[in-house]
């Protein structure tokens, strides 16, 4: 299998406190990774790191992007490379259409101008498939939007951007059933052999409809476990002391 994204003992620190520990993973093309693990473990920050989020500072470590060294590109360039990343709470952007955000992060990521008809017509259509109000495409982005409309959006954005990794940092939370569903279904429609998926969950609904090849246990800064799918379904019955107990054992 080709390898897509690899860290190497990353260490990573937000203002003095460090936060990730020396942690180690690999996604290769065509994998679904899920990371899981208690509140303040890490998650979101190896999320926000990936991306070069400035609130982050990596202190050691590599992160390697199609066998690229990438620790010292912008988050831009990052995301012209092919990284996506859905935020937990998306920000509302007055002035600024679906539509044309859209357009202009697809421009700016393939490096040439859309087709006009062929993009609105692929956008209608996607809308469609996630149960979105096409009318929703000339409206504000995230502007007087659900929870649910929001986490939708991203979905949208993904599939329309079409990247070689998608990061989906708890794009579940705050979700209804039904809203899981369509965000599962999303997930199912981007995901084939050439891309990757990391999805960081507290909950395994969102789970259910996919498959998924490794579950990470994250404690205190550090991949503690990785398993197959079942090890979701372990910590859903369990919770996660037993891994916090056997971390300080081991």
């Amino acid at each position: 299998m080709e390898n897509l994204l690899k860290i190497k003992d990353l260490h990573v620190n937000a203002g003095e406190k460090e936060i990730l520990k020396g942690l180690n993973l690999q996604i290769n093309k065509g994998e679904v990774h899920v990371i899981m693990g208690p509140n303040g473990a890490g998650k979101s920050t190896l999320a926000n790191v990936i991306l070069n989020n400035p609130e982050y500072t990596r202190t050691e470590g590599d992160i390697i992007f199609e066998n690229e060294n990438i620790n010292d590109l912008r988050t831009d360039e990052r995301a012209k490379k092919g990284i996506f990343m859905s935020f937990q709470s998306p920000e509302e952007i007055p002035g600024i259409s679906v539509q044309n955000f859209i357009k202009s992060a697809k421009v700016a990521k393939d490096e040439k101008p859309v087709r006009i008809f062929e993009f609105k017509k692929n956008l209608e259509q996607t809308m469609k498939d996630l149960n979105m109000n096409v009318e929703y495409s000339n409206r504000d982005l995230n502007v007087g939007f659900s929870g649910g409309e929001k986490k939708k959006n991203e979905i949208l954005q993904m599939l329309m951007l079409e990247p070689k990794l998608a990061i989906l940092d708890e794009t579940d939370s705050g979700l209804d059933v039904d809203a899981i569903k369509t965000v599962s279904k999303g997930i199912n429609m981007y995901h084939n052999e050439n891309n990757g998926v990391l999805i960081i969950t507290h909950g395994t609904k969102i789970l259910e409809n996919l498959h998924v090849d490794y579950v990470h246990i994250l404690v205190n800064g550090k991949i503690i476990k990785t398993a197959d799918g079942s090890l979701a379904q372990e910590i859903e019955k369990q919770g996660y002391e037993a891994y916090r107990e056997e971390k300080a054992n081991g």
